[in-house]
């Protein structure tokens, strides 16, 4: 059995790596863009975020001081645990406290903060039945400075490629420098509204540079990534050719008289951690 003690470790861990650590597909993209830049501002921001992410490597402390909402998906097998939601709950109020995480949830009306970055339907928790004996999570501290960014539209299926193209640019123009560029855009498209945004989201954990194993799916990233880094709006929003590090997308079918597209914008600290547990 997987206990409710370990769970709770695992979690800590995961946030602790996450918010301190960039994955290496992340961080190697984000030298890439530092070496093929060419504008002086792009440069020294890019050179900035470089250094932020050595010293908080060296320094064990987080790389933003935004740690980000907290957002766990998980890959359930059929194995036994004694409780899922409370080793994940624990795992997020240790993370606070001792990282620590600054505390960001607070009650949407009121605004009181909660002190712990657990409440009310939070930490978001999704949860994937799979076949294997194990339990998978990972962490995703999303920052709100570029979650305020996301949109959705309900398209209409004649709208077609070209109607997603225009909608992943137009969001990702109206964005500008707000979400922290090089930003990462994930992008759902089909099943119903809520669907898109959270595949959209989990696109987010995919691999930096890796494509789409769909050729189309893989194409049309592509498009839209060099339609993004044609905009000049760089990285800060400063200027520059390097305003993405990459387009992420993921599909479900949908309606046949629907085309739901989910944009989720991810800024430069792609961070995520991810952990294994068997019986």
């Amino acid at each position: 059995m997987i206990t409710t003690n370990q769970i709770e470790n695992t979690i800590f861990n995961l946030f602790k790596e996450a918010v301190i650590q960039l994955p290496d597909d992340v961080k190697n993209s984000l030298q890439d863009a530092y070496k093929h830049e060419d504008d002086k501002i792009a440069r020294l921001n890019l050179k900035a975020i470089l250094d932020n992410i050595e010293a908080a490597q060296k320094m064990g402390v987080p790389m933003c001081q935004d740690t980000g909402l907290p957002i766990v998906f998980v890959k359930l097998g059929p194995i036994k645990i004694e409780n899922l939601y409370e080793g994940i709950t624990k795992g997020v109020e240790k993370a606070t406290k001792e990282v620590p995480l600054r505390p960001n949830v607070v009650n949407p009306i009121t605004r009181k903060n909660t002190g712990t970055n657990t409440g009310n339907m939070i930490p978001q928790i999704d949860i994937e039945l799979i076949e294997e004996e194990k339990v998978e999570f990972t962490v995703f501290p999303k920052g709100i400075g570029s979650e305020n960014n996301n949109a959705l539209k309900m398209a209409l299926p004649g709208e077609g490629i070209e109607g997603i193209k225009k909608f992943v640019l137009d969001t990702v123009i109206a964005a500008g420098g707000k979400p922290c560029p090089p930003i990462i855009v994930g992008v759902g498209i089909g099943g119903s509204s809520d669907l898109a945004m959270k595949i959209a989201k989990k696109s987010l954990l995919g691999k930096v540079g890796k494509r789409n194993p769909d050729k189309q799916i893989a194409e049309l990233e592509e498009d839209i990534l060099k339609q993004i880094n044609k905009t000049g709006i760089g990285p800060m929003g400063l200027g520059g050719k390097i305003t993405a590090l990459d387009v992420k997308i993921l599909t479900a079918d949908t309606h046949t008289a629907g085309l739901p597209i989910g944009v989720c914008i991810q800024c430069w600290a792609g961070r995520h951690a991810t952990a294994i547990l068997k019986p």
